[in-house]
């Protein structure tokens, strides 16, 4: 699964799934433009990947300025001259039951879950269309496939994104634009943040992952990267509208 002569842009690439899935691509030949809220954790991405022997760039990106993503975008299509490659991933996770959540809250849920990369996806369409085509992976979760106790504002913009993916699929699969969403489930990084308060604890959540994932364990952001690789390349060229679920089994 060869990435040779594409090229990348990663939102939310500063850590967890979104780095490990930026190192990946990298290794894997493409060039990467790595972005994150934090530029400094970008550019320690883009680093790494140096070091590793592949090619980066990295810059700050804030998802909730559409504009700024626009540009940024825009930026990396004239600079490059292409885009191959949109991993969008940037989210956020806010627990809590319908009374627990705020209109505030489930509207910054949805500027971030699935707004965010819907401007994402639309500024690099165009160039896709262009060149002959492209993949896009945006980054729901398997609580867009099923539904979690007391998630209310996650588990909307999860479904929604979701959703979005499959009608911008359909739209664009004569384009040979692929459209994709990334469906993880318990993955140990600080995301899980949400759950690990609402559970009561780090050990109250690693004793739910010992019982309900059927796996038994949390799943590792070198799993997923293995899956983003994946989605980008040739190998999962006749792959389009897909949640592609990675979750050891939690959703059955």
């Amino acid at each position: 699964m060869r990435l040779d002569g594409k090229v990348a842009f990663v939102t939310g690439g500063g850590s967890g799934i979104g780095k490990a899935g930026a190192k990946a691509m990298a290794a894997a030949g493409a060039f990467v433009i790595v972005s994150d809220r934090d530029g400094a954790t970008a550019t320690q991405t883009a680093e790494e990947i140096h070091d590793g022997g592949g090619r980066a760039s990295s810059v700050a990106l804030d998802m909730t300025d559409s504009g700024a993503v626009e540009e940024s975008l825009r930026a990396a299509i004239s600079h490059h001259g292409r885009l191959d490659i949109l991993h969008s991933h940037a989210g956020i996770q806010i627990e809590g039951r319908l009374e627990q959540v705020t209109p505030e809250q489930m509207d910054a849920s949805w500027v971030l879950n699935v707004r965010s990369h819907f401007v994402a996806a639309r500024a690099v369409v165009p160039q896709m269309r262009t060149q002959g085509g492209g993949s896009i992976i945006i980054t729901a979760s398997n609580s867009g496939v099923q539904y979690d106790a007391d998630m209310i504002a996650y588990a909307t913009t999860k479904h929604a994104a979701v959703a979005m993916v499959r009608q911008i699929a359909k739209d664009y699969a004569r384009d040979n634009i692929r459209v994709n969403a990334l469906c993880p489930g318990f993955i140990d990084t600080p995301f899980n943040a949400g759950f690990e308060r609402q559970m009561g604890g780090r050990e109250k959540l690693e004793a739910y992952v010992s019982h309900a994932i059927p796996m038994g364990r949390f799943g590792s952001t070198d799993e997923i990267a293995a899956a983003i690789v994946y989605l980008a390349s040739d190998a999962s060229r006749f792959m389009t509208g897909t949640a592609f679920v990675i979750d050891g089994g939690e959703c059955l």
